[in-house]
């Protein structure tokens, strides 16, 4: 068996060994922590360095100042103050998970805050996030072709605050969103019905078209469901469950334009009345 000794190895030239030196330096040098320059800031002036930042839209540097300003306050309203104003900058930032656990935080650690309004209110809108982006307008991607779980989220928080908070500030926009929430939800369950009927599924398709109508009222996306039902009846050859679907919809929605137009285009979503 063969053992190398450290002589066999050729040795280092003076040149490497002066770098590597400068490297070990270096990376000594890395390890120093920057100087905190709030050190000497009063809770008052770290709020106002971090509002500003905010304000302009830097809240990758607002959060920081926030989670300091929580800890130099510790217990005062002013602390519960740079919390929640911690999570809005996450909310804003695109941090969707690190808002919803702050706000978390917020809720079970200050239950009678004056403000637990607003902290439903606000963990209401980062699961609420009807922004599709560029990517979702290069798409056309329906609100309700998403996964559902945030939407629900979303609907208990402006549930919470409608019950528990009914003449809050934010209550008439929470009322306003937990209605499209449901239409939402609601025509989640039309988009994969339409989806089955268009690949010829036609069982499926009115099966889901009957689970939404089951499940939800007085809703739009209703309409469409009931077409679904007459046009998947009539692919079937089911004529008279057909025509019971046709009598419904002429009575339901007599100024129906799936009956003259069909299903709605990509340019014309169901959610754009919001």
């Amino acid at each position: 068996m063969f053992f190398a000794k450290l002589s066999d190895f050729p040795k280092a030239s003076p040149l490497v060994a002066a770098v590597c030196a400068g490297l070990f330096v270096l990376s000594g040098c890395s390890t120093t922590p920057a100087p905190d320059k709030t050190a000497t800031w009063s809770p008052n002036k770290i709020y106002a360095e971090a509002k500003d930042e905010a304000s302009s839209g830097a809240y990758d540097k607002a959060i920081p100042l926030y989670e300091k300003l929580e800890g130099r306050a510790a217990g005062t309203p002013l602390a519960q103050q740079a919390q929640l104003d911690k999570a809005y900058a996450q909310y804003k930032g695109a941090e969707q998970a690190q808002a919803l656990a702050t706000l978390n935080r917020f809720i079970k650690l200050h239950p009678a805050s004056p403000a637990m309004d607003y902290a439903l209110y606000l963990k209401g809108l980062v699961n609420f996030n009807d922004n599709l982006g560029l990517f979702g307008f290069i798409s056309r991607q329906d609100l309700s072709e998403r996964d559902q779980n945030a939407a629900k989220e979303s609907f208990e928080s402006f549930k919470e605050l409608v019950a528990r908070f009914p003449d809050s500030r934010y209550a008439p926009d929470s009322r306003l969103r937990m209605n499209y929430i449901v239409n939402s939800l609601a025509q989640s369950e039309v988009h994969v019905a339409r989806y089955y009927y268009s690949r010829g599924a036609y069982v499926a398709a009115i099966n889901r078209a009957q689970s939404a109508i089951a499940d939800y009222r007085d809703v739009p996306a209703l309409e469409e469901a009931t077409f679904i039902l007459y046009k998947s009846y009539d692919a079937l050859g089911m004529t008279e469950l057909r025509d019971d679907m046709r009598r419904i919809l002429e009575k339901s929605y007599p100024q129906s334009q799936y009956m003259s137009k069909g299903f709605r285009t990509a340019e014309n979503p169901w959610y754009k009345f919001w």
